[in-house]
């Protein structure tokens, strides 16, 4: 792939100062990896509960759901740092990253975990509009997307150490 020559000058500055501050790079770096296991840290104990909590009582399981939506924002906040830090790495050397396939993968992983996560949301909202019966689809559902962001979010930490070691 061909870099926009425009988005590399206008980051020239970035990626000097980057280059050039053993600090900055370990800030970002770390703001990075820590955001990433806040987000997904507790999304995968999560995800966990929510696959044993299908076996549980209706009111085990509803117990459960009230935790799981508590969960929601410091996962968020998780994905706002890792995303921010992440876009001050893509900057600092938009040339190599740019022209990665691992690079593209990583963000079409992501992008898959935010659809699930909205999905997510949305088995959640079922649940707690329709009621939380065992027979409830939503529950499948509920435990269908865990799965996937069980597995997501490991892909997307392989793609991120491919990234180091591929580009």
């Amino acid at each position: 792939m061909i870099v926009p020559t425009v988005l590399v000058r206008l980051t020239d500055g970035w990626q000097q100062l980057y280059n050039n501050s053993k600090g900055l790079e370990i800030v970002v770096t770390f703001l990075h990896i820590g955001g990433l296991l806040l987000a997904g840290g507790l999304a995968l104990a999560t995800d966990r509960a929510t696959l044993r909590a299908i076996r549980q009582a209706v009111h085990d399981r509803a117990q459960h759901l009230d935790a799981l939506s508590s969960v929601h924002q410091t996962v968020l906040a998780g994905l706002v740092i890792t995303f921010v830090s992440g876009v001050m790495l893509f900057l600092s050397d938009v040339k190599t990253f740019w022209g990665s396939w691992v690079f593209w993968l990583k963000m079409a992983l992501i992008v898959a975990l935010l659809i699930n996560g909205w999905f997510m949301t949305r088995a959640e909202r079922a649940l707690r509009s329709t009621g939380m019966s065992e027979e409830n689809r939503a529950w499948t559902h509920l435990h269908n997307t865990a799965e996937v962001s069980l597995v997501l979010w490991y892909a997307i930490t392989l793609a991120g150490v491919a990234l180091l070691n591929i580009s």
